[in-house]
């Protein structure tokens, strides 16, 4: 049995679509509350957990910091710390985030982290958490993710262009915007695995080819067959409470030589939740 923390999320709403996975809210298990999460799993015995809950309100961290801290660095601890007690092997959900978004070369898993903001730094801090538990564990970060669920920067885009017909979107942040489907569908594949004995680490599963949020929403508004202007800007001039990073390119060669999991195309990807979103 797969244990899934985050039931209403973007990932997890995927992997439970996906496969028979018991999935927790917030109710079954509060990440606030971290003893409730390691009870809970203790409570179940699952033969593989998943983490794909987080605190992601990226600019209202930066006033909750603690709250921040508690979500995604103290329950993953908790969580990571039972599942070695138990011998389960513990699937972790990171971020883009944990880098300074310098240069413009994709971030390998070893490149040194230095987060910008409370949410990077509060995912590096469970990052590392994960590892010290000491059990079997594998940490996929991923980028700009998006899907047919929940809150994200496609169904943003396809709001505004309901009654807007021009935008202004940043040009220069760059990363892969990233299915959630195709999380999902890795970190399945990952799961199955671990409980065969193979070891983890820390990964990279991001889409390719990188690009802009400007060309995003751009693919976006093509996909949808609306016709949206859309003037690239700097980030200088879309001001936000957290710094996001400028360069989020991330290398997932250690994913696909030790798992066989490819990026995903995310055109394509993008091309599917657009017509399903518009039924």
């Amino acid at each position: 049995m797969i244990l899934v923390f985050g039931k209403t999320g973007q990932i997890a709403t995927e992997l439970q679509l996906q496969a028979d996975v018991t999935a927790l809210d917030r109710h079954a298990a509060d990440l606030s509350d971290p003893a409730s999460c390691a009870a809970a799993i203790r409570e179940h015995r699952p033969d593989v957990v998943i983490n794909a809950a987080a605190y992601t309100a990226v600019d209202r961290a930066e006033e909750e910091p603690d709250l921040a801290q508690m979500i995604n660095a103290q329950a993953p601890a908790a969580m990571a710390q039972a599942c070695a007690d138990l011998g389960i092997p513990f699937l972790h959900v990171s971020t883009d985030y944990v880098f300074d978004g310098s240069g413009t070369d994709p971030w390998q898993v070893n490149d040194p982290i230095a987060p910008l903001s409370v949410y990077g730094r509060t995912k590096a801090a469970g990052e590392e958490a994960v590892r010290e538990a000491g059990g079997a564990y594998a940490i996929l970060r991923t980028s700009w993710v998006f899907s047919a669920h929940g809150n994200n920067f496609v169904k943003t885009m396809l709001r505004l262009s309901e009654t807007r017909d021009a935008l202004s979107v940043v040009d220069d942040q760059i990363g892969g915007p990233t299915p959630a489907a195709g999380i999902a569908a890795a970190l399945l594949d990952m799961a199955r695995a671990m409980r065969t004995g193979q070891s983890g680490g820390t990964y990279h599963y991001a889409g390719t080819p990188s690009t802009s949020w400007k060309c995003f929403a751009r693919e976006t508004f093509a996909a949808a067959g609306r016709k949206v202007d859309v003037t690239g800007i700097p980030t200088c001039d879309y001001p936000t409470p957290a710094t996001r990073p400028l360069n989020s390119r991330l290398d997932c060669s250690a994913l696909e030589s030790d798992f066989g999991i490819s990026p995903p195309i995310w055109k394509a990807n993008l091309a599917q939740i657009v017509r399903k979103l518009l039924l």
